[in-house]
Parts: structure tokens; sequence; C-alpha cells
């Protein structure tokens, strides 16, 4: 089971060991059961991205989903959009997870992913992507890459990216959210679509017995980032008073738009 904790106050990134991370138990625990909160957030997203890209997209986009770990729906909602995505992850637990099930062809599929797919399928954009399991399991398409969205590590630039539940997440430190918020931008071109999902309020959290620290953010903190480095971008929040993931959290906040171009 994965339970709340409390956050060890103040303490960085580095200060928790992200290689012991259980991808199994947090895959299990969080999507095999398609959540009326994660429901709520593909069709945020996936609107967005329809909206946006239609059902003729420029070809060869390539895009990014930063922190990946056991979380798969973020890189389906730019699936049928991309020719080429990245999943760029930082523990070896999560990066082997992830190889693991594509070189089994992702056996997760059944248990949760193709629920969501249903999900994305409502719309004309995604129907147009006739096997989407096949697009994943093909390594022209999808890719694993080990990265530290904290190195401060020159990357290619994407044309579109995504970044779900990763930079509140990752560290107690309010400096590491948002240099883990500037380095993702820094991986998108200008004018490059985005969607970003965050815990509001969040006081830490278990994977097992093993604490993993949060940031305490809520949405002012997201619209100051955004405000100056975003265009066209939309927030929204959802409440954690109906059936809440687990405890010491007051909601999720999701934010979509596009990197504001260079003047």
């Amino acid at each position: 089971m994965i339970a709340p904790g409390p956050q060890r106050v103040g303490q960085g990134n580095r200060d928790y060991p992200w290689d012991d991370f259980n991808p199994e138990e947090y895959f299990k625990f969080n999507y095999v059961e398609l959540r009326d909160d994660d429901r709520e957030i593909v069709e945020i997203v996936r609107d967005f991205l329809a909206r946006k890209l239609g059902t003729s997209p420029p070809r060869g986009l390539r895009g990014i989903d930063v922190g990946t770990g056991a979380n798969l729906y973020p890189a389906l909602t730019m699936l049928p959009f991309c020719e080429h995505i990245t999943l760029y992850e930082h523990s070896e637990a999560n990066v082997q997870w992830l190889r693991d099930q594509a070189a089994a062809r992702w056996p997760s599929w059944g248990e949760a992913w193709k629920q969501f797919w249903q999900l994305l399928h409502e719309r004309e954009s995604y129907r147009r992507l006739a096997d989407p399991l096949e697009k994943l399991i093909d390594s022209k398409h999808i890719e694993v890459v080990k990265g530290d969205v904290l190195a401060h590590a020159k990357h290619d630039k994407f044309d579109m990216g995504t970044m779900f539940f990763v930079a509140e997440s990752i560290t107690g430190q309010r400096g590491e959210f948002l240099d883990a918020m500037d380095q993702f931008f820094s991986m998108l071109k200008p004018d490059a679509l985005f969607a970003m999902a965050f815990m509001e309020g969040s006081q830490g959290y278990h994977v097992g017995a093993q604490k993993f620290p949060a940031t305490d953010i809520g949405e002012r903190d997201v619209w100051d980032f955004l405000r100056e480095r975003a265009s066209d971008f939309s927030l929204h929040r959802l409440s954690a008073e109906d059936k809440p993931l687990r405890e010491h959290y007051t909601g999720m906040i999701v934010a979509h738009g596009r990197i504001k171009k260079a003047r």
C-alpha cells in the first residue's frame, strides 16, 4: 500500500533513495483502477491537444514526458501526434520497469492503460491511431532515457512535453521545485505545447515503507511561474475532498499552454 508520510522539511532531491522506488507497487496503487481525478486530468489534456493539433498535425513531431515513472498516461496523450516520444526518468528502478514493460509488449496495457486509451479514444484525433499498443512497442517511436531533470544537462529541443506529478514530488526544497520547472521548459522549443500536473498542498508520501518528499505548492505558485514563461495557458484545480488518493494533500492542479516565444 502507498500511504502518506510527513515531509522531511527542507531536504532535497538527493537526500532520498530514488533507485529504491517501487514502480510496480506505485503502478498498482495508482493506475489499475481509473480514478475520477485521473479521468478529469486526461480529459483536460486530451481536449487541449486535440484542439491545438486536430487530426492532421505536422509530421515528425517529437515529444518528451519528464519523470515518467510507472505512469504512462501523459505519454499516451501525446501518442497520436508525435513521431517519437522520449520517456525521461531518473530512478534506475523506474527506468528498468519501463524497459521491461516495453520488452514484454506492455503487460500493464491490459491492466491499466487500455482504459485510459479508451478515454482518449473519444476524440477523433486519437481514433486516427489504429493500434496504440504497436506504436508503444516500436523502439522507433518510444525511447526510455535515463536522465535527471535537476542536472542542468543540455538537451535537444522537443515540440511538446508533459511532466505530471514530478517537480513538486521530487524534493522538499522550493528552489529545486522551480529548478525542475525551468529545466522542463528548457527542453521544449519556443511555442511548444506543454501539459503539467501537480499535487497541491502535498506533505510527502510513502511508496511501501519508503518516504519520499514533496514541496507544498498551490495554484499561485504555478501561475507565477507560467506568467513569465508561457502563453495561452490555463490552470485547472481538482479538489481532494471527494475520494482522495491519499492523505496530506489538498488537490491537484493541471496546467497547459505554449512555451513563450523569444522576443
